[in-house]
């Protein structure tokens, strides 16, 4: 069981993400932009993120970079759900993103990926 931070402004998405991963035995904390997941990072201490891009207050590449910045959360995986970024956008890399699922999306795949990401984070700790 993981904690994990979701972040869309869409509230459509984030109840697929929460109900998904709850049934994966996940607890979802729901951001409805990355000025609120960057709050809900530092009260939390989550495992994973999983992050739309376009939002609006801030953006899923911006919250990535502020993880990045912050010695305390800079470990945290960040995984970018969207349909406007691609897999090879050299952005992904300068911010420090860990991993990209591409909108639309089977919660079948949601679930794959957060289990993918995170095994490989605990294999590096």
């Amino acid at each position: 069981m993981a904690l994990v931070v979701a972040v869309d402004d869409e509230p459509d998405m984030l109840l697929l993400v929460e109900r998904v991963l709850s049934r994966e035995g996940h607890v979802v904390i729901a951001a409805p932009d990355g000025v609120a997941a960057l709050e809900a990072v530092r009260k939390h201490r989550p495992d994973l993120v999983i992050s739309d891009n376009q939002m609006p207050r801030m953006n899923g590449l911006d919250l990535c970079r502020s993880l990045r910045a912050d010695p305390e959360h800079a470990h945290v995986p960040v995984v970018i759900a969207s349909g406007s970024v691609c897999s090879d956008d050299p952005r992904l890399d300068e911010a420090g993103v860990t991993d990209t699922l591409p909108k639309p999306y089977r919660p079948g795949d949601l679930a794959a990926k957060v289990a993918q990401v995170l095994a490989l984070a605990l294999r590096a700790h």
